[in-house]
């Protein structure tokens, strides 16, 4: 049997959407089981959660399935990977010591199956949003998070996720993929395949499922979606690397 690369992003567990989040999480394990014997590596590319912080003692509370099923896939020998996002940016050492799974803060690049791979949740690439990239630069100060702990979880926690709402109402729906040129992740893309030597260029934090091909007719920018509305993911087959969406309505791919 052939084993298959699976990329995901943006569950945002945690926040209600087109179901109820625990709703979605039973969605995402289902997946998780029906993709689990195929699979050969699992890469999580950010936002998992709508909002975390973990504290020496203690993390959110909830999203028992996908931690068991998570636990379940490390068991079996899967390789687990873990990008944070925006509203997770939070993550520490819990995954890493509970699962054994490696936590990535910035993009890396990997060859998979002879294919170079340029991988990262894509908050702060790219021109513009100067706003959010001094914001995180304040939250990865370990000045500010170690003040943010001596918060109690149920002062803290409450904390997140208000601000992880504010976000979401700032960001208001997504713009459709229309222009490239006004796509930052697709801009950033542009200018770094100028000298890296990269297959797939593979992302979240946009909300669309994209594959576009870059200027150099070889790159491809792929963007994971999300699964608030859409459940959409990457499998890499050793050979292409293509956008599917599991149980959902939506079935639109931009920029093909």
């Amino acid at each position: 049997m052939t084993k298959n690369v699976y990329f995901v992003s943006d569950f945002h567990l945690g926040a209600d959407a087109l179901l109820p989040s625990i709703d979605r999480e039973k969605k995402i394990v289902s997946w998780l089981e029906e993709a689990q014997s195929d699979m050969a590596e699992l890469y999580l590319v950010g936002d998992v959660f709508d909002h975390w912080f973990e504290y020496n003692k203690a993390v959110p509370k909830g999203f028992i399935r996908l931690f068991g099923k998570l636990a379940e896939l490390r068991d079996a020998g899967v390789p687990v990977y873990f990008f944070t996002g925006n509203h997770d940016m939070w993550m520490f050492r819990y995954f890493e010591e509970e699962f054994g799974i490696p936590i990535f803060r910035a993009p890396i690049q990997k060859v998979i199956g002879g294919k170079t791979f340029f991988i990262g949740h894509g908050d702060g690439l790219g021109p513009g949003d100067h706003g959010y990239k001094f914001i995180k630069r304040i939250f990865n100060n370990s000045m500010c998070q170690k003040a943010f702990s001596l918060l109690h979880p149920d002062i803290g926690l409450s904390l997140m996720k208000y601000f992880s709402v504010k976000s979401r109402k700032y960001t208001g729906d997504e713009d459709p993929f229309t222009d490239p040129a006004k796509e930052w992740l697709v801009q950033f893309s542009e200018a770094h395949c100028k000298d890296h030597d990269i297959d797939f260029y593979v992302f979240g934090h946009r909300h669309l499922p994209v594959d576009y091909l870059l200027s150099n007719g070889k790159s491809r920018y792929i963007n994971l979606g999300e699964w608030m509305y859409v459940s959409s993911y990457g499998i890499f087959d050793g050979t292409d690397l293509k956008l599917k969406f599991y149980n959902s309505d939506f079935n639109h791919i931009y920029g093909m």
